[in-house]
């Protein structure tokens, strides 16, 4: 029954926001006449029937194939300062693993819907509701609203708008790849064109971002990914989106390395999401004075500092995390704006690009899971309801 009324409401809202639109732009005065009446026709074809949800939710910590299941969960009445969110997509991020496992910073209180992240459009909006509006697209503001759903109610601040020109799944992947790539390539160091970054996990959704956001600044990047069958392939994929070396782990270790300065200037900034001996590797090739920013732990190593690079290279070691970046701006809502502006700019001038994606219904999300927690994938599985 859910599924039906579902389908039907979503059709239909999509034939009146085209109409919407079409009002907006031809009569001003209509629109605001025209947005009263989407708001009720919303309400009645979806926000009315719309008392449950299917979610994926876990009641204990452990692996993700075994402890989420897809439950239908009933959605709290709208309040004054609520919307009514129709999810569109979500991914599976490595966070979001971590978090089901119980090993993620922060733990949502049992039982949780997991996903972090992800788009939604609104579908009804409560009456002190000022930001937002019938047909909006938005994304979480903050981790732990749990995305991989069909539906949700949320306060108004907890979400932020994004323009629906974009594509979903650039949508659906902004708020926390492109926004770590943006925020370390800005926060460290002052690059400039012709600089140089080094990074390892340069195949990943950060990995990728970085290589975009670095190229439309004219930043060179040494991008560093694990050996594999496919390692040409990855390399031609990876210099389509701007990347200047590909290189594979081993090669940090040899004499060729020397000739890679040849043609572009040692790094200003390391981006680890590694650790361990690969961390090590990314400081030894640093320029003086430069800095470290390691967000990530795939190895489960330490990462180890010699005590040269410090005291003769006098580098800097640094950690950035998204999550409190954006709860340390809470208060500064231009900051995240500004960011998302940038980011939706290049994605309207072809220069960002989600990662490649593989989309999935919702009731197969055990085949996503499995294929999201395999060494190697090659493409971000995104929950589609």
């Amino acid at each position: 029954m859910w599924t039906q009324i579902r389908a039907v409401c979503t059709q239909r809202h999509y034939a009146c926001r085209r109409t919407f639109f079409a009002v907006a732009h031809l009569n001003p005065s209509r629109y605001r006449r025209h947005a009263n009446h989407l708001s009720q026709q919303a309400a009645a074809l979806y926000g009315h029937h719309a008392s449950t949800c299917q979610a994926l939710v876990y009641t204990n910590h452990g692996d993700p194939s075994s402890v989420i299941r897809l439950e239908d969960l009933d959605l709290p009445q709208l309040g004054t300062k609520d919307v009514l969110l129709k999810i569109l997509a979500a991914p599976i991020n490595p966070s979001d693993i971590n978090m089901i496992q119980g090993t993620y910073a922060i733990l949502p209180d049992l039982p949780a819907v997991g996903g972090n992240e992800g788009v939604a459009q609104v579908m009804e909006v409560g009456s002190q509701v000022k930001s937002l509006q019938i047909g909006d697209w938005v994304i979480p503001k903050d981790a732990g609203l749990g995305m991989w759903r069909t539906a949700a109610v949320l306060k108004e601040d907890d979400v932020i708008s994004v323009p629906n020109d974009i594509p979903m799944l650039c949508a659906a992947t902004l708020g926390v790849n492109p926004c770590t790539a943006f925020r370390m390539l800005s926060d460290f160091e002052s690059l400039k064109p012709g600089d140089s970054v080094i990074q390892n996990a340069a195949n990943s959704g950060v990995g990728q971002a970085v290589i975009q956001l670095a190229a439309a600044r004219g930043i060179n990047t040494i991008n560093v990914v694990r050996d594999r069958p496919e390692f040409t392939q990855l390399s031609d994929r990876l210099k389509a989106l701007g990347a200047s070396h590909v290189i594979k782990e081993e090669d940090l270790r040899r004499p060729e390395m020397k000739e890679l300065f040849q043609t572009c200037p040692r790094p200003k900034l390391a981006l680890n999401a590694v650790g361990g001996k690969s961390a090590t590797e990314l400081l030894r090739h640093l320029q003086l004075g430069g800095s470290m920013v390691t967000y990530g732990g795939m190895s489960k190593q330490p990462v180890t500092v010699p005590v040269s690079a410090l005291i003769f290279k006098d580098v800097k070691i640094c950690g950035f995390w998204v999550t409190q970046w954006k709860r340390e701006h809470s208060h500064d809502s231009t900051a995240f704006r500004s960011m998302l502006d940038q980011l939706c700019s290049l994605i309207r001038q072809k220069k960002l690009s989600a990662p490649v994606c593989t989309e999935v219904r919702l009731h197969d999300y055990r085949k996503a899971l499995d294929v999201a927690m395999q060494p190697f994938t090659s493409a971000k599985q995104v929950l589609i309801t």
